[in-house]
């Protein structure tokens, strides 16, 4: 094995860690979505785990519930779309430093 296969092995095994604990800390991070200008937010970690939803008092209409439903729909949708950016965007610091990998490894 030459110096430059080495060199790229530890450089993979760098990467593979880093990667794990980018993974852990997404566990930790979380996103806020929200629908009908925040009367309706949902908390979403990096994993796309709903952690919370938070509902407005004045959201809620007994004769219309279908909205509120709709509006938790969206504020989830928008919670796991940022969650997917912010994850994307974190495995991409440790990804975009290797050049040449082939696509689909990770």
């Amino acid at each position: 094995m030459g110096m430059n296969m080495q060199k790229m092995m530890r450089q993979m095994q760098k990467m593979q860690a880093d990667l794990e604990r980018v993974q852990a800390e997404l566990g930790e991070m979380t996103v806020e979505g929200s629908a009908g200008g925040g009367v309706v937010t949902a908390v979403v970690t990096g994993h796309q785990e709903v952690r919370q939803i938070k509902i407005a008092p004045d959201a809620v209409d007994p004769e219309d519930v279908e909205m509120l439903e709709d509006l938790i729909v969206a504020a989830v949708n928008d919670g796991l779309r940022k969650a997917q950016e912010m994850s994307a965007s974190e495995l991409e610091k440790v990804t975009g430093k290797v050049k040449g990998l082939p696509p689909g490894l990770f």
